[in-house]
């Protein structure tokens, strides 16, 4: 007879290793986070962490690809709200107090060091799009009200401001001097300044 599985405890036992995977990605680099450490980490024994996930790489495909649906849902929220630059502002600030999780900085790392490999660059390519569709309808919102610029398409505003955001990830990956928590404010004066009319 074959086992029933309690769908909110497989769940949060996947929850579970992607975190423990996010810690040690963070920690160790791609490579150097073996699954191994991983089960350490999340407690697990191999097998539980093969049930869930056949390789490392499914692993980390399954921690972008639930930032992807993190921001899908966040956007999805927000749907009717009459303010679209405030929801702007509110996604940038949003990102921000995202990345002050320490883990953060060794994760983008860990993630640029295998970008090209297909099934990354998809997902990547994915939460681009992803993100590109949940800011580009907000900007053109904000922009036929007047609240912000328009000197610029609404796409390549979204893309000026896909640009800070990424740029403001790609630095905190750069080294330790440069702190979400520090520069969190410079982010969001620099996302002002970028919208105002």
């Amino acid at each position: 007879m074959a086992r029933t599985v309690d769908p909110e405890k497989h769940a949060a036992r996947r929850l579970q290793i992607i975190d423990a995977g996010l810690t040690c990605f963070a920690a160790h680099g791609y490579d150097g986070a073996t699954t191994a450490l991983i089960c350490r980490e999340a407690g697990i024994g191999s097998g539980t962490f093969f049930h869930y996930f056949p390789t490392k790489a499914d692993l980390l495909l399954a921690t972008l690809e639930l930032g992807t649906r993190e921001t899908e849902e966040w956007f999805a929220t927000r749907k009717g709200r009459p303010d679209a630059a405030e929801v702007l502002r509110e996604y940038v600030a949003h990102v921000a107090a995202d990345a002050t999780d320490p883990r953060v900085p060794g994760f983008v790392r860990a993630v640029g060091a295998v970008m090209t490999e297909p099934r990354i660059a998809e997902a990547l390519a994915a939460d681009e799009r992803t993100l590109r569709a949940g800011l580009l309808p907000w900007v053109r919102k904000a922009q036929s009200a007047g609240r912000v610029r328009t000197d610029l398409s609404a796409a390549r505003l979204t893309d000026w401001l896909m640009l800070l955001l990424d740029g403001f990830l790609g630095r905190l990956a750069g080294g330790d001097a440069f702190t979400a928590k520090r520069e969190s404010r410079t982010l969001l004066d620099a996302v002002e300044r970028l919208l105002a009319p």
